[in-house]
């Protein structure tokens, strides 16, 4: 082990304590809401000898590349998103690290055991509403860099921290790589709740369409309120939903024998999946009633190489195929909206950040990391699809999270521990230090 690397490993087992405490300040902070948390992050990065930067900006307002999402689905409220630079001695290579501090919106009916403001320590888990999604991220860039500062080594190249809004489309980090911040490679830091924590890279995130399917019916000429002794004189919008239902089955089943990414068939078996999430009838919900409308809300996973308006076409002619196939469907068309949608992206692994970024996960877990390549939509792609900039995601071990249905969400707390160290041995070894 080199003195850099020695020294830089000595600074984190040091500052463990530290490193807990720091979190549990900004889940206790969380109460107050996001500016407090935001308030604290750049007060301890500019203790840290960093250029602080607030940028306000609104996310409908931020033009994007391969990704949308409708008005309804995006934030509208003013955000900001907080730019802590450490300026590196020159002649290394930048890294950005990001997270986001909002969470899920509070839920005063909770049912969690412990309180969710308190940051509470039980069973080398640590609780806190939002700790596991993103604040054990926020915090770990902020105790990587202390553990680096600590050791006395300076970086050659540029360290960019970012702590951004990212929660209901808030596109934080979109406003930060779309206002010119850049650097030779990113890293998402977020937990996972796959099981493994550190001992895993996020580097393949797959994309994802996010659409809903009107399918209109008509109800029988009466004015009974029963209309069970009329229904062969209607058309029921659930029978016509079954007809787009087997379209898009078929779509996905020809999509699953086509499409092929090599990660994802190793992990799961399958490259794409078309899934219909959910099915709503219009009506008023009672049995002997013809509803006027069904509507289906779905979502397609579609891996790194797929173009985003690609599948759009796709999912569009299925649905032709079948109103072609069907009178009543010709006569009033299903309404086909796109809700949201973003591109997948990759970092190979003969990529030099994949090798830098395995190697100190190796050193700081004692094993080498295996890819999870199912993370889809991860935030990881956001550098990548936006700016060209290689990105990895990691994170500690976490579970029960709120965004999941979960209670009490948690992260492990010596895995918190561990992943500040392999943060900061990665920027030693990315930046270059001395």
């Amino acid at each position: 082990m080199s003195d850099v690397a020695a020294r830089v490993d000595e600074a984190a087992a040091a500052g463990r304590e530290g490193a807990l405490g720091f979190l549990q300040e900004l889940i206790r902070l969380q109460k107050q809401g996001e500016e407090a948390v935001q308030a604290r992050w750049a007060e301890a990065a500019r203790a840290l000898g960093c250029e602080v930067e607030h940028r306000r900006y609104r996310p409908a307002s931020i033009r994007l590349r391969e990704e949308f999402a409708l008005e309804e689905a995006t934030a509208t409220e003013e955000r900001v998103a907080i730019l802590a630079r450490l300026k590196g001695t020159g002649g290394g290579r930048s890294l950005i690290f990001f997270a986001h501090p909002d969470g899920e919106p509070f839920q005063p009916d909770h049912g969690w055991r412990h309180d969710p403001f308190a940051g509470a320590v039980d069973g080398g888990r640590i609780h806190g509403w939002g700790v596991a999604d993103d604040l054990a991220g926020v915090a770990t860039m902020i105790e990587a860099v202390r553990a680096v500062v600590v050791a006395g080594i300076r970086p050659a190249g540029d360290v960019i921290l970012a702590s951004t809004p990212s929660k209901r489309h808030a596109r934080g980090v979109h406003g930060l790589l779309h206002g010119g911040v850049a650097a030779d490679a990113a890293v998402y830091l977020h937990p996972a709740e796959s099981g493994v924590g550190m001992r895993e890279v996020k580097a393949l995130a797959s994309g994802q369409l996010i659409f809903r399917i009107l399918v209109h019916g008509r109800p029988p000429e009466t004015s009974e309120p029963g209309h069970a002794a009329f229904a062969h004189t209607a058309v029921n919008p659930i029978e016509k939903a079954m007809l787009v239902v087997a379209a898009l089955k078929a779509l996905d089943a020809r999509r699953g024998a086509r499409v092929h990414h090599p990660a994802l068939h190793a992990a799961i078996g399958r490259s794409t999946n078309l899934l219909i999430g959910n099915i709503t009838t219009l009506g008023d919900g009672r049995a002997s009633r013809v509803a006027p409308a069904v509507r289906l809300s779905c979502a397609l996973s579609f891996p790194p190489g797929e173009k985003l308006a690609a599948v759009q076409a796709e999912v569009e002619a299925a649905l032709r195929d079948a109103v072609a196939a069907d009178a009543d469907l010709r006569a009033r068309p299903p309404e086909l909206t796109f809700v949201s949608g973003v591109t997948g992206a990759e970092v190979p692994l003969d990529h030099p950040l994949w090798r830098a970024t395995s190697e100190a996960v190796r050193r700081g877990t004692g094993t080498a990391p295996e890819i999870n390549p199912l993370h889809t939509s991860s935030d990881i792609r956001n550098p990548m699809v936006q700016s060209g900039i290689p990105c990895v995601g990691l994170g500690p071990l976490c579970g029960d999270l709120t965004q999941n249905g979960g209670r009490d969400e948690w992260v492990d707390v010596a895995d918190y521990q561990r992943g500040v160290a392999v943060v900061a041995a990665l920027i030693a070894d990315w930046c270059g230090a001395r």
